[in-house]
């Protein structure tokens, strides 16, 4: 999982509570990845001898999201403006902290919401679990316990947001299959930011592997020289476009890529959620015991 692509991507939209995205604007969206071609496009998936993707290939750009520098840790603060289809706002603060895995231990991520006083105290918890199922718990202040989301919840909105606890929590890399799309079949293309600037970018399509994947399919648009996913059209099984991500503001922080602000938006139901970085930290040290369940309900209890 890219602590820094996810739960931007990819993050958080919430009609009540949360939903799911790539989780910080740089830990957000792993959703962004993954597929293999359709018929008539070329097949970007060629390995060299070692068994390593070929570069410039589907899987060396969907490895180089996956890798590419997010920091030992983060620390975000967020604002999150949800819009129903009425276009009428709500307003949700929350911090995102996340601590990218070593050897064996996969990535944590923590979100804790601060503002409205409704939710404020609201928690959610992922552990990554390299080659398994990765543990996503979630703390509901008004029942005071912390309760684990299952594989079969993973792609239910996350708190009533536009997001699901997988955006959030991320995906992992093997799960899906890629292939970079084009009308030439080079997956090529351009993004022009804020500052009406162009980008090349590649257009890497993913399919999950998972036959019951509520998403199954994820077009991304990922920048050229940073490997940062700044578009994402998310579709469902019946083939139609059912969310589209795109980032608005990309800054450096401390060296590091960041999504500064994006927007989820729900083709289908119509409503979308606006996610702003108020402020981002790096390399704090934080460390694993700052993930723990307990940790979840204390912090989540210091909100109250």
């Amino acid at each position: 999982m890219n602590l820094s692509a996810s739960l931007v991507s990819v993050f958080l939209a919430i009609p009540l509570l949360l939903v799911s995205f790539e989780i910080p604007p740089s830990l957000f969206f792993p959703v962004v990845l993954g597929a293999s071609a359709p018929l008539g496009t070329a097949e970007f998936r060629t390995a060299t001898q070692s068994g390593l993707p070929e570069q410039g290939s589907a899987d060396w750009v969907a490895r180089q999201v996956d890798q590419r520098d997010t920091g030992r840790d983060s620390r975000l603060t967020m604002r999150m403006r949800l819009y129903d289809r009425q276009n009428r706002p709500r307003e949700r603060t929350l911090s995102v902290n996340g601590l990218r895995g070593q050897g064996s231990t996969g990535d944590r991520v923590l979100v804790r919401f601060t503002y409205p006083t409704d939710i404020a105290g609201t928690g959610f918890l992922v552990w990554e679990r390299p080659g398994g199922d990765d543990d996503r718990f979630l703390y509901l202040p008004a029942l005071a316990r912390v309760r684990r989301i299952t594989g079969a919840e993973r792609q239910e909105s996350f708190v009533g947001s536009d997001f699901t606890y997988e955006d959030i929590g991320g995906r992992a890399l093997e799960d899906y299959s890629y292939a970079l799309v084009h009308e030439d079949g080079s997956g090529a293309g351009s993004w022009t930011d804020a500052a009406g600037v162009r980008h090349p970018v590649w257009r890497l399509e993913s399919k999950a592997k998972d036959a019951d994947s509520t998403y199954p399919k994820v077009i991304s648009t990922i920048r050229k020289d940073n490997f940062v996913v700044v578009g994402a059209e998310v579709f469902n099984r019946r083939g139609e476009r059912a969310k589209s991500y795109r980032v608005i503001t990309l800054s450096q922080v401390q060296g590091i890529w960041t999504v500064m602000a994006s927007t989820m938006a729900s083709e289908i139901d119509r409503t979308r959620t606006e996610l702003t970085v108020a402020a981002a930290r790096y390399n704090t040290g934080l460390a694993e015991r700052d993930f723990s369940r307990r940790e979840l309900e204390n912090g989540a209890g210091a909100q109250r």
